[in-house]
């Protein structure tokens, strides 16, 4: 009795790869967009500095806030808050910098589009 290899896929032929008019005309395409959509404005910046800002204080107050509730719960100083402020801001800190990185990433790709 033969088992089927594990390895082996059911997915049929491979797509053939795109033509070179169809490859321009992708480029084409976000070329155009590119253009319509033209360079954010102030309150694409400013929408930015909310969304960064947010991204930091939410986590930030509730790590204090758990921190305050578990201070009262267990008495013994403030170790509780200080740490937990300090592990939100660090994870505010740590999702700030991921929004900025994608939309840095976002940008150089449309540059990247308007130049081809």
């Amino acid at each position: 009795m033969t088992h089927p290899d594990p390895k082996r896929t059911l997915s049929g032929p491979r797509p053939a790869p795109p033509t070179l008019a169809e490859q321009v005309g992708v480029k084409a395409a976000r070329k155009l967009k590119a253009r319509r959509r033209g360079p954010p404005g102030v309150w694409f910046g400013l929408g930015m500095m909310g969304l960064i800002g947010w991204s930091v204080a939410v986590p930030t107050l509730l790590g204090a806030a758990l921190g305050l509730w578990l201070d009262q719960r267990y008495p013994g100083g403030r170790t509780w808050t200080l740490a937990l402020l300090m592990a939100g801001l660090t994870l505010g800190c740590l999702n700030a910098w991921h929004w900025v990185s994608q939309e840095d990433q976002a940008m150089r790709d449309g540059l990247d589009d308007a130049d081809a």
